[in-house]
């Protein structure tokens, strides 16, 4: 019988449901590597059609979803109960969940200076590319502590997208992301469960990436580069990799997992920098 890697594990992928997303791609890789996933997502279309097909594929039993809005930190205490609730145990958390500034409900999109974005849509942005994973991990480490073990994997951007003209507050927002996760890597040293980080190295061909910004979306990367780095990273093989950055495209399966490492992956967000301030309690 072929190993499965993540034979027995539970996870939760946020932003699972759109059709050409990298949360679905990856809850499929997860259900193919032998985890139960729960799939949520704020699109209800989406996500049980997403998890109608995964079903057919895999079984009934492998996805459950959960219809959420995660920068409602009840929501996300909810989702983690549920799951444990319905499946038994939660193992691995996958915060993928994001919004890119739009111009409207329509797939148009405008690179807009800072001083022309209001308020409420700098707070949505926010809302939920920093705070809801914030609410996700929150609710899910406690349990995760307790077993000793798990793994929680953050999708975060390239760290030029971060401070690119026109994507404010997309850039910030997936920058106090990953800002986040190294400090939580810090923080959960030693409990048996891991932080990382997993981008996919470029502009990706999801429908996070309205139509006119691209004219040949056939030279963009796939959604499904996310999967094996993902798979692994939620593996006990990965126990060893805390506080890291991977970059899904560099990730070369041909290669012995040290080379591989060596190839994809750095330190999370910016220590490189160094120390720059003057702590006294330090």
């Amino acid at each position: 019988m072929k190993h499965l890697p993540l034979s027995e594990k539970i996870a939760i992928v946020t932003g699972a449901g759109s059709p050409s997303g990298l949360g679905r791609s990856m809850t499929i890789a997860l259900v193919k590597a032998g985890a139960r996933v729960c799939m949520v997502d704020v699109n209800d279309d989406w996500l049980h059609r997403s998890a109608d097909d995964i079903r057919k594929e895999w079984g009934r039993n492998s996805v459950i979803t959960h219809l959420a809005d995660l920068s409602d930190p009840r929501n996300a205490k909810s989702v983690v109960t549920n799951t444990i609730n319905e499946l038994g145990g939660l193992h691995i958390l996958i915060n993928n969940a994001g919004l890119l500034l739009r111009t409207n409900e329509t797939s148009e999109y405008n690179r807009t200076s800072f001083w022309d974005i209001t308020p409420q849509t700098w707070s949505d942005t926010m809302a939920v590319n920093a705070n809801a994973p914030f609410f996700m991990a929150h609710a899910s480490a406690p349990h995760m502590i307790q077993q000793k073990w798990g793994r929680i994997i953050g999708v975060t951007t390239s760290i030029d997208s971060m401070y690119r003209q026109g994507l404010c507050p997309y850039g910030p927002s997936k920058a106090s992301h990953e800002a986040f996760i190294a400090l939580m890597s810090r923080e959960l040293e030693g409990t048996g469960v891991t932080a990382n980080v997993l981008i996919p190295g470029g502009t990706t061909d999801t429908n996070l990436i309205p139509l006119n910004i691209v004219s040949e979306r056939t030279t963009l990367i796939k959604p499904q580069v996310m999967n094996a780095p993902a798979v692994w990273l939620a593996s006990e093989e990965s126990g060893s990799s805390n506080g890291q950055r991977i970059i899904a495209y560099n990730w070369d399966e041909t290669l012995p997992i040290g080379q591989r490492l060596e190839k994809s992956s750095a330190p999370a967000a910016w220590p490189q920098l160094g120390q720059q301030s003057i702590n006294p309690w330090s």
